[in-house]
């Protein structure tokens, strides 16, 4: 498999250890960033150029932050088969713009949940849907996309790309595609152990 060049990356983390200059680099390396929330601001303040998520697709975010990258201009251009030929007519038909990279850092449940006092409302709350859906998303599409799930992956990234023209090599995009699938199937098993502890 080829490398993939990376030109444009959707960023959205909920621990901001670290994004800012991860951001900052890809940026220095001719990558479009692209974000929201929180995460957009902490790399706005790094002095890093930022298109919103609303702003690229046109929705702002709804229902108290729920419902924020659910949206077929986001999954379109994450799922989208560079060489799929009926593929690109809806790339083209729809709009979309390929995303090449994904960098997502999950609501920290696990966190939640073992602090003294957390109620069922405050638990499901920290529950996240639009996160580990993006990193599926992309861990499910990594013949051209590059998942990032934790902070201990950008300089392995970085480092590749540098020594590649801004290219991530096959190899590594399906090694982090395991570590991505691994975390969301221990997340989903954090929830439903939690669930199953209220219910007994």
């Amino acid at each position: 498999m080829d490398a993939t060049v990376i030109r444009r990356a959707l960023i959205s983390v909920y621990d901001k250890t670290g994004v800012a200059d991860f951001a900052k680099a890809l940026a220095e390396m001719g990558v479009e960033i692209i974000s929201s929330g929180g995460t957009a601001r902490a790399i706005e303040a790094a002095g890093v150029k930022v298109r919103y998520v609303q702003e690229w697709t046109g929705f702002p975010e709804m229902l108290g932050h729920r419902v924020v990258t659910l949206h077929p201009k986001v999954h379109g251009g994450i799922l989208a088969l560079r060489d799929d030929p009926e593929h690109q007519a809806d790339i083209e038909k729809y709009g979309l713009e390929p995303v090449d990279l994904v960098c997502v850092g999950l609501y920290p449940f696990e966190q939640a949940i073992a602090t003294e006092g957390c109620t069922l409302a405050e638990a499901v709350e920290m529950i996240d849907i639009g996160g580990p859906t993006m990193v599926r998303a992309a861990a499910k599409n990594h013949r051209f996309v590059t998942v990032v799930t934790e902070a201990g992956q950008y300089e392995q990234v970085l480092a590749q790309m540098r020594a590649n023209e801004g290219a991530v090599g096959f190899e590594l995009r399906q090694k982090l595609a395991l570590q991505a699938f691994t975390l969301t199937r221990n997340y989903d098993t954090a929830i439903s152990a939690y669930l199953a502890e209220q219910i007994g």
